[in-house]
């Protein structure tokens, strides 16, 4: 019964022990399974650390050598900026030391012009010295002719109560007779040596006066000493090339044609090498002319209607640089305000000539010298100097307008409201009326020094320009011209007439008729030319 019993349990003992020993197999198996796994991951993981690391030194590696690239491209830029640097450094050195060169320079002129002043003031006041010893002196004379003039007629009364004593004693005359004998004889006493003095005191006072008259004029003279430039009827513009004459002529002459139609003065093209004249007696023209040929030259295309273009452009430069001419005289002359149109008339001045003189550097002669001897007089220094600059301001238009410089002039200063003084003074300053202020007479007498320098003036070439001028005149004063120049140094007369007035067959009447009064009215060696030209244009622009 018991070993019933023993052998099922025996049976699940070793059933347990076989499932406990298979369990663990089993379990076995799987670690090891795992412990397998593990290690292939290890494996995989250290790997893929190599190779990381790997990729990792190499990227170190690049990076090594793109920081050396860029340490190397560093330093070329740095001893680039060095060298940059130091250049702009060299530069500025060089260009501050020529700046402070400049600065010395200017330095040392204004040194040189302040010391210039300081010996002109030095000078003036040693004048001064002088002058108030004079005055002091001629006032201690005066006071001692008044001593002795007090004591003549002290002299005088004594002897008049001496005589009136006597005559008390020896004459039967009546008090009040005897008193008038005496005084009707010591008043003709009195009356000649008060006659002798004044007469003397007058001559002194004359030749004083003379003498500080003539002081004051030298004084002016010195001041105001200026350069007398000849002008002259001719311009030269020089030529890069003799190929240029040919160019500048054009076909068939066309260019030079069109030039001096365009400009009034004559084109002249000889044999000299690389040169062309450009003559004319106007110099306002002549300048233009040789503005337009210089730009005509620079720019190589020569045509007429480039040549059109250019002389406008050199028209409007010319107008500008006269009123710049105008300012600057008035800056010159300390002058600050004065009518804009005016100041333009006055511009013109610096081309007129007056008997070969400038007038414009003439007007600012004559400014400065009537200044000057007005302030040595005490008048009003800046309002002489207005009238001196203005006095000959007539015959900046007296070719447009009809009558004379001094009326012209007048009208002007009346019209831009100039003071009656001025105004005065440009009406008397040849003796057309009289002059009513000492400044008047002080810029006759400027006018006078500044023409009557040697070499001032010249009388041929004022002639020559009048004759001009006439034949100009005669031709414009026909009705349907335009404009009219005389060339060729007065031979020839080209007049340019409206073709809207004037038709072809009148252009041969209207030549006829300029000839025939020319004749008549003028004087002039050989023969006149009179060329008139009548043009037409029609210009429509296609868009």
């Amino acid at each position: 019964m018991m070993n019933d019993y023993l052998i099922p349990a025996a049976v699940a003992i070793v059933s347990l022990l076989i499932g406990y020993v298979i369990g663990y197999l089993i379990r076995k198996k799987h670690w090891e399974k795992q412990a397998e796994n593990a290690r292939n991951d290890a494996k995989h993981i250290l790997e893929n650390a190599h190779n990381k690391l790997t990729a990792v030194k190499a990227e170190v590696e690049m990076a090594k050598q793109t920081a050396n690239t860029v340490k190397q491209e560093a330093e070329t830029n740095k001893k680039a900026k060095i060298l940059e640097a130091q250049e702009e450094i060299r530069a500025y050195r060089e260009k501050a030391e020529n700046e402070l060169s400049q600065q010395r320079l200017d330095l040392t002129h204004r040194d040189a012009r302040l010391q210039q002043k300081e010996d002109t003031i030095q000078e003036k006041s040693e004048n001064l010295s002088q002058k108030e010893a004079q005055l002091t002196q001629l006032q201690d004379q005066l006071k001692q002719q008044e001593i002795d003039l007090q004591k003549k007629h002290e002299d005088a009364d004594e002897l008049l109560e001496m005589r009136k004593e006597k005559l008390y004693q020896v004459s039967e005359l009546s008090k009040d007779q005897a008193k008038q004998i005496i005084l009707d004889k010591l008043s003709n006493e009195l009356d000649s040596e008060r006659a002798e003095l004044i007469r003397n005191s007058n001559e002194q006072a004359q030749a004083k006066a003379d003498r500080f008259a003539r002081q004051i004029l030298v004084d002016a003279i010195q001041s105001s000493a200026a350069d007398t430039v000849a002008e002259t009827t001719v311009s030269v513009v020089e030529l890069p090339n003799e190929e240029m004459k040919g160019r500048i002529i054009g076909r068939e002459g066309r260019n030079i044609r069109s030039f001096e139609a365009l400009t009034g003065v004559d084109l002249i093209i000889d044999d000299t090498p690389k040169v062309v004249t450009l003559s004319g007696f106007d110099p306002i023209r002549r300048e233009i002319a040789k503005r337009a040929m210089e730009r005509l030259i620079k720019d190589g295309r020569i045509h007429p209607a480039r040549i059109e273009e250019m002389v406008d452009k050199a028209r409007k430069e010319v107008n500008d640089d006269i009123y710049e001419a105008g300012e600057g005289a008035l800056i010159e002359l300390g002058i600050h305000k004065m009518h804009p149109e005016l100041v333009k008339v006055l511009g013109r001045l610096k081309y007129r000539t007056s008997y070969g003189q400038n007038v414009l550097a003439h007007s600012i002669e004559v400014g400065k010298l009537t200044g000057t001897m007005a302030a040595e007089l005490g008048l009003d220094e800046r309002l002489a100097v207005r009238a001196g600059l203005l006095h000959d301001i007539g015959k900046a238009i007296d070719h447009d307008i009809e009558g004379s410089h001094v009326e012209i002039g007048v009208e002007l200063a009346r019209k831009y409201h100039e003071s009656d003084i001025v105004v005065n003074a440009i009406a008397a300053h040849h003796g057309d009326v009289p002059k009513l202020s000492f400044i008047a007479e002080l810029v006759v007498a400027a006018d006078t020094i500044s023409s009557a320098r040697p070499g001032a003036r010249s009388e041929s070439l004022e002639n020559y320009i009048r004759r001009l001028t006439q034949l100009e005149s005669i031709a414009t004063g026909y009705q349907g011209v335009e404009q009219a120049f005389a060339i060729q140094a007065g031979r020839e007369i080209r007049v340019m007439v409206k073709p809207d007035q004037i038709s072809d067959d009148r252009t041969t009447i209207l030549a006829r008729d300029i000839r025939n009064q020319i004749e008549k009215e003028m004087e002039y060696p050989g023969n006149i030319k009179v060329t008139v030209i009548r043009e037409k244009r029609a210009v429509a622009i296609a868009k």
